[in-house]
């Protein structure tokens, strides 16, 4: 079925025009309309149409499409619908081919081989997944060619010459050229659109679509020049929007005769004398997996990889090579080792007697990470992750930050070395993180407040994600979790395993044994991985990650992912995810900003697939009795985060016996959570007996 999108440029080519690629949004903005919508373009002389598949995270569209995915996601929008669109626009009439558009995560759900035989019957042409490159996607690229449908890669400025020529050797109609960085619904063409085009060309003759930043006749026409077709989406997305109920088709048919600059007859003798199109390209005998290894495995078991826009390729693979550069030099060890002053490194192992006491079972240790500079262990991968900036030359640095511990300790090194600081941070967390964002602020920081989604760490992680895929020259993404594309997971568990490595050689120094157990809280898990890293090996050793319970796991209200979740592609890996059925991000709940996450990083996927680790959850109410334990027997005040761990060893602690030890990493202090605990109170506080109000005196 590719050969259709062959016929339609060689057809243009023959008419001495560029073709005419239209995006919408499937169900948007009513579903009752999407059909004639379809229609109405084809009519208007659209050659080509994107029909976007909705999907609650599209990380890397503006604000237009964001919008319209939500709104079909509200719609009850979901693939199978978008098939039967197809397939009642194909009884209609409708004769120019389709492509699908969207994230891998809800085709991974519906399942590969089953969209892909749906495809072929409804009448879709081709796919584009955004956030599939081709070294993630052969098993789908070879289902879509056994049954005739393209597989279109796409290339961004940031695109190598090398890897334009692997992206060659995998397309066979097509190639997406992206115009400029950054997210779809820029209104300003690029100025250097004609070199990209040229630098494109160089390396296949395919034709090329030329996408971001169209929205007049005179961008159609300056785009046409260089391009064998033009895509236009947002604007289309905005005059659906603003059109009434029952005229949208036709708006869309009047825009999209204009922008082409066709008439109505030009268009109905458009499929007269259909011409085969045999697509030959320059670069031949390319070999196929040319650029698809990694210098470090971008593994964990079936879990991690890079599922990532094209513009992210080529700066993850120049952080991966500098990693490479420096993670066996003991010279970048040394230089890491240097700031530990500034850090508090080591950070203590204190054991924790009247918390033992109380419990009367197995001795309790503590691993002081919240001791350390900034109150919690995110400062020990902010450190190792700004050294490699300086070596790349990036002097901006971008940040997501939940519970605020990472966004502060990002913006505290970014002091330090006298870096340019941006944090994204959800509006809720802002709400309850109030006393961090100042802390940001003060070091000078920017903090942008962000309003969309659930307004929660999985929504910073979106919008900073967006900041990156625009500004990737001069920025560097500093991730906060072991979460992300290959190589982040890999990389912060090795700034962090400073936590486990120092843990083991305290333990056998304080107590002359390893410990029994280790147990940490676990959100994206970040902390727990790098206290875990170095006791995987020991098998004598329990390793324990506790999630966020929320109101409980029979609810909805919770942040268990490896407890309740289902395996997934999300910020850029594979790992377990809180998801429905149909692939689309469930909203979360944690008492604690830092928890609250709809995924997990991919090597504590692999840990629980492969039984190493064992996953449990503590709900909002037991962090609390773990929080006020710890408060009032050890004079410590724990990060909400931590006292989830904090209160699954004091079960743990209980059911073993007196010579045996157990590890808690204690992540962050609690001073960020006091708001939150007092605003948790009049709810939990009666069920844990609880009760911290001033009385009043006469």
């Amino acid at each position: 079925m590719s050969v259709e999108l062959n016929q339609v440029f060689q057809r243009c080519h023959e008419q001495k025009r560029p073709a005419f690629v239209a995006f919408v949004t499937a169900g948007y903005p009513d579903p009752e309309e999407t059909v004639d919508i379809l229609l109405g373009l084809e009519a208007g002389g659209a050659d080509i149409i994107e029909l976007g598949i909705p999907f609650t995270d599209p990380m890397v569209d503006g604000k237009t499409i964001q919008e319209a995915n939500n709104v079909a996601l509200e719609n009850k929008v979901d693939i199978t619908k978008c098939l039967s669109y197809v397939s009642e626009s194909r009884a209609k009439g409708l004769k120019i081919p389709i492509v699908f558009m969207g994230y891998y995560n809800p085709i991974l759900a519906y399942g590969e081989e089953k969209i892909v035989d749906e495809c072929k019957r409804v009448g879709i042409n081709g796919n584009i997944v955004v956030d599939l490159p081709p070294e993630e996607c052969e098993k789908f690229r070879t289902l879509c060619k056994g049954k005739g449908l393209s597989y279109i890669p796409l290339v961004a400025p940031s695109t190598t010459d090398a890897r334009i020529r692997h992206l060659a050797s995998v397309a066979d109609t097509f190639i997406y050229v992206v115009s400029r960085m950054g997210v779809t619904g820029s209104e300003i063409l690029n100025k250097e659109l004609p070199k990209i085009v040229a630098k494109v060309r160089k390396c296949t003759k395919l034709p090329l679509a030329v996408g971001f930043g169209v929205t007049t006749r005179e961008d159609f026409k300056m785009v046409g020049l260089h391009a064998d077709g033009v895509v236009i989406g947002s604007k289309i997305i905005n005059i659906l929007k603003s059109a009434p109920k029952g005229k949208r088709a036709e708006a869309v048919k009047s825009y999209a005769l204009e922008v082409s600059g066709r008439s109505v007859e030009e268009v109905k003798e458009a499929y007269v004398g259909k011409t085969e199109f045999n697509n030959t390209q320059s670069i031949q005998n390319v070999d196929d997996n040319a650029t698809s290894l990694h210098a470090l495995d971008a593994r964990f078991g079936n879990f991690g990889g890079q599922y990532v826009p094209e513009a992210l390729i080529e700066c993850l693979s120049e952080l991966e090579k500098v990693f490479v550069q420096v993670k066996d030099d003991p010279e970048f060890w040394k230089e890491f080792r240097s700031y530990y002053d500034y850090m508090g490194r080591e950070s203590q192992l204190q054991f924790a007697d009247r918390l033992t006491a109380d419990v009367g079972g197995a001795k309790i240790w503590l691993k002081r990470e919240d001791l350390n500079h900034t109150g919690s262990h995110k400062i020990n991968n902010a450190v190792g992750q700004v050294l490699l900036a300086k070596r790349i030359g990036k002097k901006r640095i971008i940040a997501e930050t939940g519970a605020g511990q990472h966004g502060v300790a990002t913006a505290t090194v970014c002091a330090k070395f006298g870096l340019e600081c941006v944090v994204y941070m959800g509006a809720e967390d802002v709400r309850r993180q109030a006393l961090n964002v100042f802390r940001m602020r003060l070091l000078g920081a920017k903090v942008v407040s962000v309003e969309s989604g659930s307004k929660t760490l999985k929504d910073a992680i979106n919008e900073a994600t967006r900041d990156w895929v625009s500004t990737v020259e001069y920025t560097h993404y500093l991730i906060g979790s072991a979460i992300g594309p290959h190589p982040f997971p890999t990389i912060v568990r090795e700034f962090q395993s400073v936590i486990g490595k120092e843990s083991k050689a305290q333990m056998l120094e304080k107590a002359g044994k390893l410990p029994d157990a280790v147990v940490a809280c676990v959100g994206g898990g970040s902390n727990a991985i790098g206290m875990f890293h170095p006791f995987v090996n020991d098998k004598s050793v329990k390793i324990i990650g506790v999630e966020a319970g929320g109101d409980g796991t029979d609810t909805e209200l919770h942040s268990a992912t490896l407890s309740m979740g289902t395996p997934g592609v999300l910020h850029g890996t594979r790992t377990y995810l809180l998801q429905d059925n149909k692939g689309q991000i469930k909203s979360t709940h944690s008492i604690s900003a830092g928890l609250d996450y709809p995924g997990v990083g991919p090597e504590h996927s692999w840990l629980k697939d492969i039984g190493r680790a064992n996953y449990v959850a503590v709900s909002d109410k037991e962090a609390l009795i773990g929080f006020r334990k710890l408060s009032e027997l050890e004079g410590i005040i724990p990060a909400l985060e931590s006292s989830h761990a904090i209160y699954y060893a004091l079960q743990l602690a209980s059911s073993m016996n007196k010579d045996q030890d157990i590890l808690v990493c204690l992540s962050g202090r609690g001073d960020k959570d006091v708001v939150s605990v007092a605003e948790a109170l009049p709810k939990y506080g009666p069920q844990i007996d609880w009760d911290l109000r001033f009385e009043s005196y006469n």
